[in-house]
This record gives C-alpha cells, structure tokens and sequence, in this order.
C-alpha cells in the first residue's frame, strides 16, 4: 500500500536502556510507558448526561436543550481518568526506571536514538463522522514527532499501523495520503509498517491507527531541562485547534448542545466539525530551527493533561510555572466546548491545548531574541508566562 516495504510483523514493547547494564547512567527520562489519554466515543443520548451523578462541587446550571439542570462537565465523566494514567506510569516506573519525558532515549555513539509512539484517540470517530480521512494521518505522525522534539531530536523515520475488519483500500489511501504529508512536514521517512485486516473486531467502515517515530539528537545537545531556572521564559506556539486530545469530553459536549457537527461554530465562518477535525500542527521545522539559534532549555508538548500536567514535566524539582492570563489568543472553538459544556476553567487547563500546542522554556536573555526573529520570519509566538520557584502551573 505504501511507498516501500511494510514490515509484517510486531514491533516488541521497549525497556528503557537505563535499566541495562551500561557505563551512560545518565540518560534523560523517557515516556516509552505513555499512556493514551482517550476513550472510545459512544451514541451518547441526551438523556445521558441528566443521569450522570451530580458532584458536590458541581456547578448546577440550565441547558437550554431541556431546560433540565445538568452539571459541569469533565474528562474524567467523559471516560478519561488522567490520575489512574498517571499512576500506571508511576507503577510501571518501578519495573522499568527512567520513564515520564516526552521521548524515549537510546544511547548511539556520540548520540542519542530518540524514540516516540502514539495515536490520534478518539478523532478517529470524528473522521469517521464527518467521513474525512485523508488528514487524520497527519495527526498520527505529529502526536509521535512532537514528542521526540522536545529532546532536540531531528526525525529521522515513521511507521504506521492500520487496523480495520475489511479493508476499503480507496478509504485506507486516503489516510496513508495523510501520513506521507505529515512526514514531508516533519522532513522524516516513511520507512514502512503494518496493514491488519481482522474480520469482526471493528465495526464496519471503521480503524484504528498508531504511530511511532525516531529520531537523533547529539548528547551534547539534549534538551533535558535540567538548567531551567527562576527566571526564565515560557514562549508559547500556536495550535491548529484541539489537536489530537480531549475528544472523549468534546463528543460528550456536542452530544449536550443544540449543535451538530454540520452547524457552524459560533462567531466563526467554519463548521464544528471543520474546526474540530483541523489536523494537529507539526512543529517539527520550526522548533529546530528555534533549538539552533541557542537559548532553549526545555520545551513541552501540549497533549493530554493540558498545560497542568505538561508544562511541569520538563521542570527540575522544586519550579513551576506561571502562566500570564490573556497573553494568547483561545481559539473559538475551546470557547465554545467550555460555554456549551459548562466546563471548569482548572478542567479545561488539564484536558486541552488551549491554542498553545507548544511551550518553549528559554533563557530571559534569549527570549526577546526568540520572539523578534519568529516574529520577522512570520510566526505567531506567544510569551505566555515564566518560571518561578514552587511546582505545579499556576496562573496570574
């Protein structure tokens, strides 16, 4: 199906390499444990969500679907447990020390084989509804290339996997159309990868995809995070929208609003699910460039756990972020998922990208440098906030 030879076989789950035997005790963290963020999407009726227990701290508000009360919504009512993915990493940080970066890392001479896996969630039911295919490939290869940057790595090659219970080849095209475009954007190989075709397991005209994706970065120039200080910036990327994470609580959303995917999002001249279906911004290009102009100290991909749980994950113990309010535009579309969801400002921060799908972490003397050369080469960047003493993200 692809250009090149798909292998047929399964790739073995990795053990990071700090827990071998080796003289590079020193490895930076890696997230080859990960866990996916999603759920799968349900024809949720309305009456769904007037049965959901009511939480004390709820806040109780009219919808104007059934003018019945209906609660605040959260990730974790929509399916997504964001704590018990993060205590199975915890746990499986006993059996295999080293885990809880964006990227795993394998020691190569003078280098570093820097290794991400992921998939798109549950957009793939957004594609399925809107029967657009031929971007959610880029999302795929995206979810794993932005991982692997965050280390400074170069990428080097992608694989895929493709699932389905009968195989529509036109259908199947159309999504490896994608994944060919998101590895030109991330100037990577599509080396290969898996085609299953297993009768009965999926329901018909559905698939599901996964991704995994490899780069090299020189052990000089890691980007680890371990000389982030008081002080220093936090620059902040644009995203195309809500990327490849959260759908569980926006499918819960829509399912509560008087919108379809076919009506057009409030103050914008698009569809909902035009807008919920934009393909995730690979970052590939411009975070190296950024990397090599000096000045970097750590970056954070902006995925499942929103700014809460990732910002924090490149800091040192002891640091945390402040994030200044008002300093970038929030797309529409979050806008609208809070307003028709009733959904808290602090769950919002923790389920999505809140139209940051990046956060660099700079030196305060290569910060203005940053945002004037990005700016003068046409980029929106943000400075969205700094590092301060005491952990966790808070905002002012």
């Amino acid at each position: 199906m692809e250009i090149g030879c798909r292998a047929n076989a399964e790739l073995l789950r990795c053990v990071p390499f700090s827990t071998k035997s080796s003289s590079d005790q020193n490895l930076p963290k890696s997230n080859l444990y990960k866990p996916s963020l999603s759920s799968s999407f349900s024809k949720t009726s309305q009456s769904l969500s007037k049965q959901m227990k009511i939480a004390s701290s709820s806040v109780v508000l009219k919808s104007k679907k059934d003018d019945e009360d209906l609660e605040s919504l959260t990730y974790k009512e929509a399916g997504v447990d964001i704590d018990a993915g993060s205590e199975l990493v915890r746990r499986i940080a006993k059996m295999a020390p080293g885990i809880g970066g964006f990227g795993g890392l394998f020691p190569l001479g003078d280098s570093y084989l820097v290794a991400g896996t992921d998939g798109v969630g549950t957009k793939l039911k957004l594609a399925f509804e809107t029967n657009i295919h031929d971007t959610i490939g880029i999302d795929l290869v995206a979810m794993s290339v932005n991982d692997i940057i965050t280390s400074g790595a170069k990428p080097l090659f992608f694989l895929d996997y493709f699932a389905t219970s009968r195989l529509d080849v036109d259908l199947a095209e159309k999504v490896i159309k994608g994944i060919v475009d998101g590895c030109k954007l991330s100037d990577c190989a599509l080396l290969g990868g898996e085609t299953a075709e297993m009768p009965g397991f999926y329901a018909d005209g559905e698939y599901d995809l996964s991704g995994f994706a490899v780069g090299i970065v020189k052990k000089d120039s890691v980007i680890d995070g371990k000389n982030i200080g008081v002080g220093d910036v936090l620059i902040g990327l644009p995203s195309g929208g809500v990327h490849s994470n959260g759908f569980s609580l926006v499918r819960r959303v829509l399912a509560r609003s008087d919108l379809t995917l076919e009506s057009q999002l409030p103050g914008k001249q698009t569809t909902l699910g035009e807008a919920l279906i934009a393909p995730t911004v690979i970052y590939v290009k411009q975070v190296l460039n950024i990397i090599s102009k000096g000045g970097v100290k750590g970056i954070a991909h902006i995925t499942g756990g929103g700014f809460t749980d990732n910002i924090p994950r490149v800091f040192p113990k002891g640091l945390g972020a402040s994030i200044y309010n008002n300093s970038w535009d929030i797309p529409a579309v979050f806008k609208w998922i809070q307003e028709a969801g009733r959904v808290e400002e602090a769950e919002m921060m923790r389920t999505f990208n809140m139209g940051i799908g990046m956060v660099l972490v700079v030196s305060s003397e290569a910060a203005d440098r940053i945002l004037e050369e990005e700016r003068q080469e046409g980029n929106v960047v943000y400075r969205i906030g700094e590092v301060v003493n005491g952990e966790g993200v808070s905002y002012c």
